[in-house]
């Protein structure tokens, strides 16, 4: 009897032995998965070619988390610095792939100005479903340019096909060599300037100084090399900034006015809807964004964007929007005028465009 019973457990036991080696093998599985040893493991990237690959890891991608619309990553490392000629038009047309989309180099760039509405622009523009933004100012092409195209391509948002990418830097507009550095990336990039009056726009730059450093000299101070002469400074930025048209002559050394729209500050804040159907004509896009987006707001004295579907309250630029500007002489805003007359007048006839600030 108790034979058999022996040899009934034996059997039994014998039985059973796959479903125990089973459990023993997925145990081990899941100790070494929590002891980070699965993490050491290559794997492979969904859908990619071995060549797609060896871009991703070479660019550093497997592992990083970003938002897939707007959101802006620093690399851990700067890529090194490489050649910015012909190796620079060759990596301009390489996309880092995953499955959730490609970074790109930006198809289009918003250049300047600052004070023009630079910002205003990129938020409305966002409204688009094929649009896909930097958040913050990538300066790349002023400031960071020495940290290689690979370092610029990895801050930009993944899109899907049919989607552009884009940025904002307004400094670009003055800077010497951003022409020839954009135009080294891709010489097919769409360029947008936002302009506005010079002599708001100074009276803005200065506002927003002021707000910061409380303790600047006045405007008048700032303005002038010699007051009683009305001799102007323009080695103020404040004031340089405003010569667009000198500044224009040393982008059209490189793109051609088919690639440079100029966008007007002015009717961005008096006819929204009507300033960015111009600027999706340009970029090739469907026109999505219309009036139905924006309200006018009556205290900060700009267009907001309408409340999005699912949240409590409509879209406003920052507090830092709509700063009430400080009373300006009215004879140091009449010498103004007159020093950048010649100016817009040569930049009306650059653009094929009155701006009206005459």
């Amino acid at each position: 009897m108790g034979c058999c019973n022996w040899s009934a457990w034996f059997h039994l036991g014998f039985s059973k032995a796959p479903l125990f080696l089973t459990m023993i093998i997925v145990l081990t599985y899941f100790v070494y998965c929590l002891t980070g040893y699965c993490e050491t493991m290559p794997s492979p990237i969904a859908g990619a070619s071995p060549h797609q690959q060896q871009q991703q890891q070479a660019a550093g991608e497997p592992g990083r988390a970003r938002s897939a619309e707007h959101g802006q990553q620093q690399p851990a490392l700067p890529a090194p610095s490489t050649g910015q000629g012909a190796a620079a038009s060759a990596a301009a047309n390489i996309s880092v792939f995953n499955s959730f989309g490609t970074q790109k180099f930006p198809q289009a760039v918003i250049i300047g100005v600052k004070k023009g509405g630079t910002r205003a622009l990129l938020e409305f523009l966002r409204i688009h479903p094929d649009v896909r933004a930097v958040g913050a100012e990538p300066h790349f092409f002023d400031r960071n340019y020495e940290r290689g195209l690979n370092w610029y391509r990895n801050l930009m948002p993944r899109t899907l096909e049919g989607q552009i990418t884009m940025e904002k830097t307004p400094s670009y507009f003055v800077t010497k060599e951003a022409p020839k550095r954009i135009f080294s990336m891709s010489k097919e990039t769409k360029l947008i300037v936002v302009v506005r009056n010079p002599v708001t726009r100074a009276i803005s730059d200065y506002t927003q100084t002021l707000s910061k450093n409380p303790g600047v000299p006045s405007f008048q101070m700032l303005t002038f090399k010699n007051m009683s002469t009305g001799l102007i400074d323009t080695s103020w930025s404040a004031i340089r900034i405003g010569i667009y048209a000198k500044h224009l002559e040393n982008w059209l050394q490189y793109f051609p006015l088919s690639k440079i729209l100029f966008v007007s500050g002015e009717r961005l804040v008096t006819d929204p809807a009507g300033e960015m159907g111009r600027v999706q004509d340009f970029l090739g896009l469907k026109r999505v964004i219309t009036d139905k987006h924006f309200y006018f707001n009556e205290t900060k004295g700009f267009p907001c964007l309408k409340k999005p579907e699912g949240s409590s309250r409509p879209r406003c630029l920052g507090k830092s929007k709509g700063r009430t500007h400080p009373k300006i002489d009215m004879d140091v805003v009449l010498r103004l005028k007159e020093f950048y007359r010649p100016f817009n007048l040569k930049f009306y006839q650059m653009t094929g465009h009155d701006f009206g600030w005459e």
